[in-house]
């Protein structure tokens, strides 16, 4: 690999770590091609991505940045599960693993927060998604808003029950 090429690893390894809300330190050896195709298409499936890093080169992209705890965990043969969403590549990753024994989850991080060891990985994957946690505000939301309606529509509501009764009231 020439420095040209080593150069652009770095940046573009640098910028996964700058913009994935989790990333999840895996080694796959022993994994057939067809078992990390698989594997990829189900992190592309969530949003997530799959690369197969040079150690010595996240090492470099990883100072300065806010994972840069997990330096020490790269060694030998590790491949990165990244996505935006936090919980993303750690539930595809963790479920994977399960199924596949020579996928070895070695840890992680998201943000500042370095997971050493699978058990942070599966906890950060029981957490529940961005776009779960929206769909709670929302649920939310939309009851204190029917709940606010409702009550100011009482009012109303009870005096023109009051006319209509006067009104029958009247009638007879």
């Amino acid at each position: 690999m020439d420095r040209t090429t080593k150069v652009a690893a770095v940046e573009e390894l640098t910028e996964i770590f700058s913009a994935s809300g989790s990333v999840v330190l895996a080694r796959y050896s022993g994994l057939t091609v067809a078992e990390m195709t698989k594997l990829r298409g189900d992190l592309r499936a969530k949003g997530g991505r799959l690369k197969v890093v040079r150690n010595r080169l996240a090492k470099i992209a990883l100072k300065g940045q806010k994972g840069e705890g997990a330096a020490d965990m790269f060694q030998g043969p590790i491949a990165i599960a990244f996505s935006e969403d936090f919980t993303a590549a750690p539930k595809v990753a963790i479920e994977f693993a399960k199924s596949n024994p020579k996928f070895e989850i070695i840890g992680g991080f998201m943000e500042e927060n370095v997971f050493g060891d699978a058990k942070g990985v599966e906890e950060l994957s029981k957490m529940p998604s961005r776009e779960e946690l929206i769909g709670a505000i929302v649920g939310r939301l939309m009851g204190q808003a029917s709940e606010i309606v409702s009550r100011l529509n009482a009012p109303g509501s009870t005096l023109a029950g009051q006319i209509e009764a006067i009104r029958e009231q009247a009638a007879s």
